[in-house]
């Protein structure tokens, strides 16, 4: 568990809770694939669902017999707890190491297990532009004793990320740098 949050809030499930459904607020989770996910009991999860959403964090949808629940990005406390999560999975630190040390970045965007709000240990991160790829791979290994995750890199150029965007696009991601805009200029490129 993350001790950022553990002297904030008292539960361990609700902590895990937080930080998967506010790493990536689009995502959304059923009470089962919660309780999988962290290998706990359904009782337990629910239990930390109705406080969360008892307190407005969470919204809840109705999908025929079970609820979807999300992060309630309307929520006052929503940036913060936001910013809270990135911060404890490190992604301000990779964000500002990129920025100072590796050249022009035009995107930078997390794909896979972390978009998905999943603690997987591994973080794969597509960076796109004219990349400094000497000082990558000591970023890289820094960034790891950091943060305690390891890093997967993939370094575009634009014509690359040009080709690859559809099979890229179709995966969760949380975009880091860059616009939407951007990537949909990109779309038409691809078109």
């Amino acid at each position: 568990m993350n001790t950022v949050f553990a002297g904030l809030i008292t539960s361990k499930m609700r902590v895990r809770i937080l930080m998967r459904l506010f790493q990536n607020p689009g995502q959304q989770a059923y009470l089962r694939e919660l309780a999988n996910e962290f290998a706990a009991s359904t009782s337990q999860v629910r239990e930390e669902l109705q406080h969360l959403s008892a307190a407005g964090l969470l919204s809840g949808e109705r999908n025929g017999r079970q609820t979807l629940y999300r992060a309630n990005e309307t929520h006052p406390l929503f940036p913060e707890l936001n910013s809270m999560v990135r911060k404890a999975l490190g992604m301000d630190r990779i964000l500002d190491s990129i920025l100072e040390r590796l050249g022009n970045l035009e995107l930078a965007f997390v794909l896979d297990d972390y978009a998905m709000g999943r603690d997987s240990g591994l973080i794969d991160l597509v960076l796109v532009g004219a990349i400094d790829q000497e000082n990558l791979s000591d970023l890289v290994r820094k960034t790891e004793g950091y943060i305690g995750r390891k890093i997967r890199v993939l370094s575009l150029t634009r014509p690359e990320f040009t080709r690859l965007r559809p099979e890229l696009v179709r995966r969760p991601r949380i975009l880091l740098w860059g616009t939407d805009e951007e990537l949909n200029s990109t779309a038409r490129v691809v078109a």
